[in-house]
C-alpha cells in the first residue's frame, strides 16, 4: 500500500466486500479475525430474544468492530480506521442468517419464494474510542420458485455462506422481480453509506 494513501483495515473475509471497495478506489488491508488464537472474544451472531432485525444487525456489526480493534492491539499493528459490516435477510420479522446445509438453504428459499423480504446491511467504522455505524435497508420481491428451481440453484453452491441462502450477484439474480433500495447493500456493502462514513474519518475514494 502506498505510504501517501490513508490506511484502512477491512475486517471481513467476504470477497464481494473487497471487490466493492476496490470498485470505488478505496485502499485497504484485510484484517482476518477468526484465525488468531490469542483473540479472547467471539462475536455472538445468535439473535437475542425479541431482538429486532435492525437492532441485531447493528449490534453484530459493532461487536465485529470491537473484535477487530482487539485483533489490531494483539498483533501490534499500526492504529488505523477499521471497517466492518454485517448482512442479514429478514422476512415477517424473522432473521435469516447463513444456512447450515442444503436442507436448511432450501427451507429458506421456499420461505422467500413469491414474497417480499428485506436485506439489511450495517456498516461500521471504528478508530480509537470513535465508532460510527450506518444501516442500509432494501426490499426485494422474489419470483415464485419451484422445487426444481431451488434444487438447480443449490447445485451451484452459491447458497452457502450467504445470508438468506442466496447471492444476488450470482444465479439468484434471476429470482429477483423487484429491488427497492441499494443493490450493493444487498451484495454486502452499501457503497453510498460506506463512502460517506469513510469520508467522515478522512478517507476518500481514489
Amino acid at each position: 500500500m502506498s505510504l501517501n494513501k490513508p490506511r484502512l483495515y477491512l475486517a471481513s473475509q467476504s470477497p464481494r466486500r473487497r471487490e466493492l471497495l476496490k470498485q470505488v478506489g478505496i485502499h485497504f488491508e484485510p484484517l482476518l479475525l477468526r484465525n488468531d488464537p490469542r483473540r479472547g472474544i467471539d462475536v455472538d451472531e445468535i439473535p437475542l430474544h425479541g431482538e429486532l432485525p435492525e437492532v441485531y444487525v447493528e449490534r453484530v456489526c459493532r461487536e465485529k468492530a470491537a473484535a477487530a480493534v482487539q485483533a489490531v492491539t494483539f498483533r501490534n499493528l499500526r492504529p488505523a480506521p477499521i471497517l466492518t459490516a454485517d448482512t442479514i435477510v429478514t422476512i415477517d420479522g424473522n432473521i435469516l442468517g447463513k444456512p447450515s446445509d442444503d436442507q436448511h438453504a432450501a427451507e429458506m428459499l421456499h420461505s422467500l419464494s413469491g414474497k417480499q423480504h428485506q436485506v439489511l446491511t450495517a456498516v461500521a467504522v471504528v478508530l480509537g474510542e470513535r465508532i460510527e455505524c450506518r444501516t442500509s435497508n432494501s426490499t426485494i420481491t422474489f419470483a415464485t420458485l419451484s422445487d426444481s428451481d431451488i434444487r438447480r440453484y443449490l447445485r451451484t453452491g452459491e447458497a452457502h455462506g450467504k445470508a438468506g441462502s442466496y447471492g444476488i450477484q450470482g444465479h439468484a439474480g434471476a429470482f429477483v422481480e423487484r429491488l427497492e433500495g441499494s443493490y450493493t447493500g444487498v451484495v454486502g456493502l452499501p457503497l453510498f453509506e460506506t463512502v460517506e462514513l469513510l469520508k467522515s474519518f478522512g478517507i476518500a475514494t481514489a
